[in-house]
C-alpha cells in the first residue's frame, strides 16, 4: 500500500491544544467495522457499552519528564529528549544542539547536573549522568508534550498528560486513549461486570516519527519495551478484549505473535495484519500518514477509517493527544 492512501486534510483548529475540562467529558465516535455504522456518543457512555463478556486492557506506563535543557561545557545550548533510561546513570536521547556533539562532549543540564556524551546509536545519543537519572528528570525535566501542541507545558499538563492509573515510569509520550478515564469511570466499568487488566508498554519518541517510505511495507518501527503480566493473560481467556489505546493493542499482539510475555517489540501493524487477541479498540484520532493511523486502518478497514475521519471532521471532533476518542468494533 502507498503512503498517500493514509493522508487526509485536517483543519488546524481541530487539533486539541488543551484537554477537556474533565477527563471523561470527551466525545466518542463508535464505529462498527462489520457494518460500517457510525454513531456519535459521549465518552461517559462507555460503561453502558461493556459487560461481563469484556476485559479492558490498560497500559499502565508512566510518562517521564523527558525533556531537559542545558548547555555544553563549552557554552552552546542543548536540548535533550530522553528516549529511554538504560541504566541508573545512563540514557539514550535525541539531542538538539548547534553542532552535533561527539563522544566525550561534557554537558551541564537542568540545575547544574554534569553529564557526558559517550557515544551514538543511529539517531540517539548515549549520555551518562553524574547523578541517578530518574530523580534528575523528576526535578528538572519538562513534560514531553507532542510537537503539535504549541504551548509550553504547565502545571495542568503535568497532571493531565498522565493517566490516573500510571504506575511504571518509562514512557516519553502518553498512552493517550487512557487520558479519558478517571477513577469514577473505572469503577463504573468494573460495576458493569467487565474485568480490568493492565499491560506495560513504554511509549518511545518514535511514536512521533512520520512514515517516510512511499511503500509502507518498507517502514521500520522503533523498538519499545513491553510486558504482559500472567494475571492479565488469564483475564483475557474466553473474553472480548477491549484494548485501551494502540499501545495496549501492540503489547498484546506482540506477546501473542512472539510467544513472549515481555521483551522489546518493533511490531508494525498495517492493513493485512491478522489480529490474534484484540476484538475492540478504544483510541484517539491520529495524525495523517502515521503508523498509528495505519494500525487503526488494519483494525477497522481503510474505507471505514476514511469515512469515520471525514465524519469526525465534519462534526468538529477534537483530534490527537488531547482530543476525542473512537471505539471500534473489529469485523470478525
Amino acid at each position: 500500500m502507498k503512503l498517500a492512501e493514509f493522508d487526509y486534510a485536517l483543519p488546524p483548529e481541530l487539533i486539541a491544544q488543551h484537554p477537556a475540562p474533565e477527563r471523561t467529558a470527551s466525545r466518542l465516535l463508535h464505529l462498527d467495522a462489520a457494518t460500517g455504522a457510525l454513531r456519535d456518543r459521549a465518552f461517559a457512555d462507555l460503561p453502558g457499552l461493556v459487560d461481563e463478556r469484556d476485559t479492558l486492557v490498560l497500559n499502565d506506563t508512566r510518562v517521564l519528564k523527558a525533556r531537559l535543557f542545558g548547555r555544553k561545557a563549552s557554552g552552546g545550548r542543548v536540548e535533550l529528549f530522553v528516549e529511554r533510561i538504560v541504566g541508573l546513570h545512563e540514557v539514550l536521547a535525541l539531542m538538539r544542539a548547534g553542532h552535533s556533539p561527539k563522544a566525550g562532549t561534557r554537558l551541564v543540564l537542568g540545575d547544574g547536573v554534569a553529564a557526558e556524551v559517550t557515544g551514538r546509536e543511529d539517531d540517539l545519543y548515549r549520555v551518562r549522568f553524574a547523578e541517578p537519572v530518574a530523580p534528575v528528570l523528576e526535578r528538572c525535566g519538562n513534560v514531553p508534550l507532542p510537537p503539535y501542541i504549541t504551548h509550553a507545558p504547565d502545571v495542568a499538563d503535568a497532571e493531565r498528560y498522565q493517566t490516573v492509573y500510571a504506575a511504571h515510569p518509562g514512557a516519553v509520550a502518553a498512552p493517550t486513549a487512557g487520558l479519558h478515564f478517571d477513577e469514577t469511570m473505572l469503577k463504573r466499568i468494573a460495576g458493569s461486570g467487565a474485568r480490568i487488566a493492565t499491560v506495560t508498554l513504554h511509549v518511545g519518541a518514535g511514536t512521533f516519527q512520520p512514515v517516510r517510505s512511499e511503500d509502507i511495507e518498507n517502514h521500520r518501527m522503533h523498538r519499545e519495551r513491553y510486558e504482559v503480566p500472567a494475571e492479565t493473560a488469564t483475564a483475557l481467556a474466553g473474553r472480548r478484549v477491549l484494548a485501551v489505546g494502540t499501545t495496549s493493542l501492540r503489547a498484546l499482539e506482540s506477546a501473542a505473535l512472539r510467544g513472549e510475555a515481555s521483551g522489546e517489540t518493533d511490531l508494525f501493524i498495517h492493513p493485512g495484519f491478522r489480529f490474534r487477541v484484540v476484538h475492540r479498540l478504544l483510541t484517539n484520532f491520529h495524525l495523517p500518514r502515521s503508523s498509528l493511523l495505519m494500525l487503526v486502518a488494519a483494525f477497522a478497514g481503510l474505507d471505514n477509517v476514511r469515512r469515520a475521519y471525514a465524519h469526525a471532521i465534519e462534526r468538529r471532533y477534537r483530534f490527537f493527544s488531547y482530543g476525542d476518542a473512537m471505539l471500534i468494533e473489529r469485523a470478525a
